[in-house]
């Protein structure tokens, strides 16, 4: 196995187009293991812990630029405002020093549907930044995910950064794990509300070959928050409206059995989990300032 350690951005784009099988590692939290078990023998590792760049996030009006290799710790302790669904997702990944290496970057690259960084990018909208030495492109996080463990990258590409939207409204992340930490997830599920559109948008992990979106089920919602004036009132979600939302989100699932879960309980999960975290998110945005968030 040839180590590769470029110094600069560029001269990891260079690799990666001389050596496409390459696996790029940060972090390590995913790749170790899987070169640990023998499940994983590459030829070439590419390093990229020397480009600082990918260590730095930068906070514009609409959007976060969030570089591949900024740790979880970090989004958790000073991201939070901005992007409280993906903070509260990083409280919930591995232990503090697998916080403290592990990114969304690395996540990404991974693809595995129980990552859990993926439901929050789906529900806030987020794009990846992919480069390689023929430009840059971005791809809508609904379309990064193809498979199990797979993903949209060409063989020369790497992940550059992470493009996620402000929150505008309150957001949500919600996690079934057969303990209380270090855990890898049986399900999730992300909501975040987007006043200013007033528009919902979800994200499901561990229940279909792929993260996913509810969509019937966001559709549904925001219909019905429009059409019973909640966005201006600030009135309560009527309970019917609350379980049909649940049970749409359960049919977005397509999962299966396995060691952690079987496949009637983790539609069962999604739903309570999409019936709580509506719950949690419409709650604080009622008692957050309706009229500034809808402005």
């Amino acid at each position: 196995m040839e180590f590769l350690r470029p110094g600069s951005w560029e001269e990891a784009l260079a690799a990666k187009a001389e050596h496409p099988e390459a696996v790029p590692i940060a972090g390590g939290t995913d790749v170790m293991v899987e070169i640990n078990f023998d499940q994983r023998r590459p030829d070439h590792l590419l390093d990229l812990t020397r480009i600082g760049d990918l260590y730095e996030w930068e906070t514009g009006e609409d959007e976060v630029r969030l570089g591949a290799s900024v740790p979880y710790a970090r989004i958790m302790e000073e991201l939070r405002a901005e992007l409280p669904g993906l903070a509260l997702a990083a409280h919930t990944v591995g232990s503090p020093q697998i916080r403290n290496r592990g990114s969304v970057g690395g996540n990404l690259g991974a693809a595995s549907p129980a990552g859990d960084s993926h439901p929050p990018l789906l529900a806030a909208g987020a794009r990846v930044e992919a480069e390689s030495v023929r430009g840059t492109r971005l791809i809508p996080a609904e379309e990064f995910y193809t498979g199990v463990k797979r993903n949209a990258l060409a063989p020369d590409e790497l992940i550059r950064a992470v493009r996620i939207a402000r929150a505008d409204g309150p957001q949500q992340f919600s996690k079934v794990g057969t303990r209380n930490a270090m855990v890898i997830a049986v399900c999730a599920f992300s909501l975040a509300l987007h006043p200013r559109s007033r528009t919902v948008r979800t994200g499901i992990g561990s229940a279909a070959p792929t993260p996913v979106r509810a969509r019937a089920a966001e559709d549904f919602l925001a219909a019905a928050l429009e059409e019973g004036g909640c966005w201006e009132s600030g009135r309560p979600v009527p309970p019917s409206a609350a379980r049909r939302f649940a049970e749409l989100a359960a049919g977005a699932c397509n999962p299966i059995d396995d060691v952690r879960g079987s496949a009637r309980y983790r539609r069962h999960a999604v739903a309570v989990m999409a019936r709580r975290t509506l719950g949690w998110t419409w709650d604080a945005y009622r008692g957050g300032g309706r009229e500034r968030r809808c402005a």
